[in-house]
């Protein structure tokens, strides 16, 4: 299975744990495409997503990554999977050093040159570790797909923010592993998992840290399945509305993190 993994960053440490856990797990990537570091794309929806003062710690941690600690991470759920030997990787450039594989960058993942690049590593599969909007004609490089992590349910839950909303509309909480397509979020489903124990998490940060982490851990085993041919994608159903949501206003985020923790075990909730 030729593998190439789409980066927001190479300091992206999502994209990091993605890659190494990939290889540590057998299936080493043939190439990886990374953004410039700190693109203008990235930032503007971090700050839309996240809003500005979290957005702010985001782009220092990619203009100073050498001001992080040795042992400090965003995500401590990807440690295990940023860790080697008596050390830790903090860049692709290290990963992809290690398993010696190749590192591009590029200031749009959709230009000629970087499609021209990912048509010369053959990939079956593209795995979206963050970037930009992608165009069809990059979505139809891979053999077989482009592969997604999306941290809700699908279909019922797409678009951003998507624990926040489930936390909201009681709905399970979960990852979706899906093929992409020129939709938001409504390509085929290839596996869908509720998180265990989904409710023991005390902030909704601490939540989507532990979606992240587990998405990678289901994305190995979908590309073992993909690799011997033992899983098949399936169609979204679509019903009479599209269940597309988008960012999320402070005082609905308030009120999820309230669904979130009351109903955890030593919640206040009866």
């Amino acid at each position: 299975m030729r593998i190439v993994i789409l980066s927001s960053s190479v300091y992206s440490e999502t994209a990091c744990a993605m890659a190494a856990h990939v290889a540590a797990m057998g299936h080493v990537p043939v190439g990886t495409l990374a953004l410039s570091t700190l693109n203008r794309g990235t930032l503007l929806r971090k700050i839309g997503q996240w809003g500005i003062s979290n957005s702010a710690t985001y782009a220092r941690a990619k203009i100073f990554p050498q001001a992080q600690s040795a042992s400090s991470v965003s995500n401590p759920y990807l440690l295990p999977m940023l860790r080697h030997g008596s050390g830790q990787f903090r860049s692709l450039s290290q990963v992809c050093a290690f398993y010696n594989f190749p590192l591009a960058t590029c200031r749009d993942q959709n230009s000629r040159q970087s499609v021209s690049r990912l048509r010369s590593w053959s990939p079956d599969v593209l795995v979206f570790a963050g970037g930009d909007i992608l165009r069809t004609e990059l979505l139809q490089v891979p053999r077989l797909g482009v592969l997604n992590i999306h941290l809700g349910c699908l279909p019922e839950v797409r678009g951003m923010s998507t624990p926040e909303w489930s936390l909201l509309l009681g709905l399970p909480l979960g990852v979706t592993i899906h093929f992409m397509d020129r939709g938001i979020d409504t390509g085929p489903i290839l596996q869908k998992n509720e998180l265990p124990d989904a409710h023991r998490y005390k902030s909704l940060a601490d939540l989507r840290n532990r979606l992240i982490a587990f998405g990678i851990e289901n994305l190995v085993d979908v590309v073992s399945r993909l690799d011997c041919g033992a899983i098949s994608a399936t169609p979204q159903w679509r019903g009479d509305s599209d269940n597309q949501f988008f960012v999320i206003h402070d005082f609905l985020r308030g009120r999820a993190e309230q669904c979130l923790t009351s109903s955890s075990p030593d919640g206040n909730a009866a």
